[in-house]
Order: C-alpha cells, then sequence, then structure tokens
C-alpha cells in the first residue's frame, strides 16, 4: 500500500471498528463507573475505552473524522481552508487581554499555555509516576562509515512495586564516536530500537548503511540512538491504555480526563532517557545537546518532547500533520476530529470536548480550542526547530504542509521577542508563500520542505548543516 493511503486509511479503519463496537461499550458500562469495569483485552476493547472517556465527559456524540482514502473536495481545498483562522489565539497576548512584550512576560505567558495545553489537548503528567531505573544491557564496538564507535543499549525498569500486575521496560540505544574529545550531541529517533526505521541499533559492529542519517550524524561529530516508544506506552487505545506506563502509574485504571495520552507519555520517556544521560558522564554524551527526531505519529511526539522538555536541544519534526505542528484551524487534511475519533489515545480526554457535536457543555469545534499548534512551537523558543515535509504524492494533503508553515509563521513573533531568528517571511501566515520545494529559510526556527515523499531522509544532510550553526560538538570535522 501506498503511503499516502496507509496515513489516511489507518484513521479510517479504525474509525469504522470504532462505530461498529460503539452500541457494545455503551451498554457494557451501562450502571457502571470505568474504574471498575474488567481490565480484560477481549471486552476492554478500543470503543469500549473511547465511550468511557465520552461518558466521563458527557458528551453523546462526536462528528466524525476525515477519510483519507480520497483527499479532494471539502477539506481538502485550500481556497475554504481558512474559516476558523479568525478565531486563533494570538502567542503574544496574555488570557486577560494584555500584550506580551518583554522575554520576562513571555515566561508567564508560556505557562499559560503551557497549562491549557496540558489540561486540553496533550494531558498532564501525573505527579506519582514511578521512578526509572537504567541498565547497559549490551556495549559494543564497531564503525559507523571510518569512525570507530561504541554503542550500547539500555533498558529503563520502571519501578512497579506499586501495581506489581504491569511490567514496563523502556528500550533504548546510542552510539557515540570513541576518540571524541569530550562529550558529544546526540540524536535520538523516535522508533528505529531493534533494527526498524534505519536500523540504529541493528549490527553495530557493522554499522548503519552508507548515505544513512546515523553515518551523517556521525561526520558532522553527532552521536545517534534511537527509543522505543511501544516500550513505553503502546500506540494503541483500549486495554494499552490501562497498560503501559499510563496504566502501571494509573493501577490499571482508566484515565481521567485530563490525564496524558500516548504523545506525552512518549516524551517522558525521552525525558528519563535525559536523566540517564545527566546522571553517566561516562557514557560520553552532553546532556545539554539531546535532540530527537520522527516522522508522523513520531513528528508529533518529537514537537511535543521539545514543547514539554526544556532540556532538550533542538527537534527535527517531520511530516507531523494534525496533532503536530498543523494548525487545528486550517480545515485542510486530517482534522481534529480524526484525534476525537481513532486516534483519542495519543491526546488527553477532554480533546474530545472539540469533536463534539451533542454534549452537556454544547457542541464544540477546533474554534474553541483555547491553544492552536503555533503556541506548541513556540514553547520551543528559544531553542532551534526544524520543521520538514515531503511533497505529493508521498507526504499527501492529509499532513497539512501549508497549515504547518502557518503554524511556524504564526510561532515567529516569540523567537523574535526572545533574540532569536524566525523563518524570515513578511510574518503574515495568510499571505506568506511558501518557499520553493528544497530551499531551507529561517533561522532558529526553519522549514524546508524536500522533494520526497512521507520521511525526513532527504533533509538530513540539511538538517546537520543548519544545526552546527546553534549546537557544537567537540567532535566536528575542523575546516
Amino acid at each position: 500500500m501506498k503511503t499516502s493511503n496507509r496515513i489516511g486509511m489507518a484513521s479510517v479503519t479504525f474509525a469504522v471498528l470504532l462505530g461498529l463496537g460503539v452500541l457494545a461499550a455503551g451498554s457494557m458500562l451501562a450502571g457502571q463507573n470505568g474504574s471498575t469495569a474488567p481490565v480484560d483485552a477481549k471486552t476492554w476493547t478500543a470503543a469500549i475505552d473511547h465511550q468511557n472517556m465520552m461518558d466521563q465527559l458527557k458528551i453523546s456524540s462526536l462528528r466524525p473524522g476525515k477519510s483519507g482514502s480520497n483527499q479532494t473536495g471539502p477539506g481538502f481545498e485550500l481556497a475554504s481552508a481558512n474559516a476558523m483562522m479568525s478565531t486563533l489565539p494570538d502567542v503574544l497576548v496574555f488570557k486577560n487581554g494584555t500584550k506580551v512584550t518583554t522575554p520576562e512576560q513571555w515566561t508567564r505567558r508560556r505557562a499559560e499555555i503551557v497549562e491549557d495545553f496540558e489540561r486540553e489537548v496533550y494531558g498532564r503528567i501525573p505527579a506519582n509516576v514511578p521512578k526509572v531505573t537504567w541498565t547497559v544491557t549490551t556495549t559494543t564496538t564497531g564503525t559507523t562509515g571510518d569512525v570507530p564507535t561504541v554503542t550500547k543499549v539500555l533498558q529503563g525498569a520502571v519501578d512497579n512495586t506499586g501495581y506489581p500486575e504491569l511490567t514496563v521496560n523502556i528500550r533504548a540505544t546510542f552510539t557515540v564516536p570513541v576518540n571524541a574529545p569530550g562529550p558529544v550531541p546526540v540524536m535520538i529517533q523516535f522508533g528505529g530500537v531493534g533494527g526498524a526505521r534505519g536500523g540504529a541499533a541493528a549490527g553495530p559492529a557493522a554499522g548503519p548503511a552508507a548515505g544513512s542519517w546515523q553515518q551523517i550524524a556521525i561526520q558532522h561529530g553527532w552521536g545517534y540512538g534511537a527509543i522505543d516508544p511501544g516500550s513505553i506506552q503502546a500506540d494503541a487505545g483500549g486495554i494499552a491504555m490501562r497498560q503501559g506506563i499510563i496504566g502501571l502509574t494509573n493501577k490499571g485504571e482508566p484515565r481521567k480526563p485530563d490525564q496524558w495520552g500516548a504523545l506525552r507519555a512518549w516524551q517522558w520517556g525521552v525525558s528519563r532517557l535525559i536523566d540517564y544521560f545527566e546522571a553517566n558522564p561516562d557514557s560520553k554524551v552532553d546532556p545539554k545537546k539531546v535532540a530527537t527526531d520522527g516522522v508522523s505519529r513520531y513528528g508529533k511526539a518529537s514537537i511535543v518532547a521539545e514543547a514539554f522538555e526544556p532540556r532538550l536541544a533542538v527537534a527535527l519534526v517531520a511530516s507531523s500533520g494534525e496533532g503536530g505542528v498543523k494548525l487545528h484551524r486550517h480545515d485542510f487534511g486530517e482534522a481534529l476530529e480524526n484525534l476525537t475519533g481513532g486516534e483519542y489515545y495519543w491526546m488527553a480526554g477532554n480533546i474530545l470536548k472539540y469533536g463534539a457535536s451533542e454534549s452537556a457543555s454544547g457542541a464544540k469545534t477546533a474554534a474553541d480550542l483555547p491553544v492552536d499548534s503555533h503556541q506548541l512551537i513556540a514553547l520551543c523558543a528559544p531553542r532551534p526547530v526544524f520543521i520538514s515535509y515531503g511533497i505529493e504524492p508521498g507526504d499527501p494533503k492529509w499532513v497539512d504542509a501549508p497549515g504547518s508553515f502557518m503554524a511556524a509563521v504564526l510561532a515567529g513573533p516569540v523567537y523574535r521577542l526572545l533574540g532569536k531568528k524566525d523563518l524570515g517571511t513578511p510574518g503574515n501566515a495568510l499571505t506568506d508563500p511558501m518557499p520553493p520545494v528544497n530551499q531551507l529559510i529561517g533561522g532558529d526556527l526553519a522549514w524546508r520542505q524536500h522533494s520526497g515523499g512521507h520521511t525526513e531522509q532527504p533533509n538530513w544532510p540539511t538538517f546537520f548543516d543548519w544545526v552546527g550553526n546553534y549546537i557544537q560538538s567537540p567532535a566536528a570535522p575542523r575546516n
């Protein structure tokens, strides 16, 4: 199946399954509190879990999400995509209407934005998340290109003494040049552990293939690595939401509406990996120079990670679409209603309110959200962020590159306020033209749409050349 179809059909297929299960879910939950429903993989389905959240929020019905199988017509036309844009919140205006004019004020405004995102969109990380104990399970020497390297595979065992029924072991790996004169920056990719997405952990003695992003990283004096999101929290709803780190923290009970979804859980895992680098200087990784990368749902994870984890130095955010850097209010491609339907488990339960056609609190749409994705990008400031997209058909309308470019334009004022460089466009999201394909624009906030598909691969050489302006490595080649 082509990538463009796979991106759209995943949501469509789940939406059908969700719809088939709603009646059964409603009857099974009738008269029950969600926290006392049986924890059984055969009965606690995605439909039941989704209905449980709707019941908590007193939502009677949701609008259906879009179909990705035919990306034409309404919802896929730029001419009619901006109807909700007038409702966008200003990133530099406090909720009381006061304008932000100083970096000191931005600190307080940033806290407002974080609160709204945590409560309504991505969810809060509970205070009682168990601690992680890291162990190096294997150490292997090898080469990447012609550079001697050492690769370590890690296991992060999460303390489950409070709920022994569940076990969570985070899997991660990293590779650094052996002869670096000091700690190096490291790029951590979401996915890739065990050979997927480029084989970050596969065959360390032989090293990654020629031309791979790992070789490019090493050539620029960086280390590289990966973290397995599924070892933190499964990329699924239903019983999975009562397992993983979310389930362990909740002791097997269903989520509350403001609690974290999978995206925040994956971010939490990266935060714990940074803890490891801070506590283990012999890793030869500079804990102040950790970066993340991801594509599609993992692109969403990458921007969420930098936005909420202030220790992250930079993120490469590729083809992230809805729930990533795409504006929710830009009605083009995947929509908020897709997140409130089949993709609900990525987000806080409260986001379902904004897909409601009927509920105790009334119908709401994306226009009612207190925040939007330009503010998510702005949370990364003043740290650098590189936004990557491809072109059709491989990177289809579904991911909404134009709406993501608009979000980057709208995040620019925060970068400028903090003395950093934004995209460098005039600054009008509705009229600023997208740059030509394969042209890098911006500074600390950067954008490049490559001529490939649903991947960041063509942007790796540009990324590492660009990031050298902001993050230096003691192992970088001398000119």
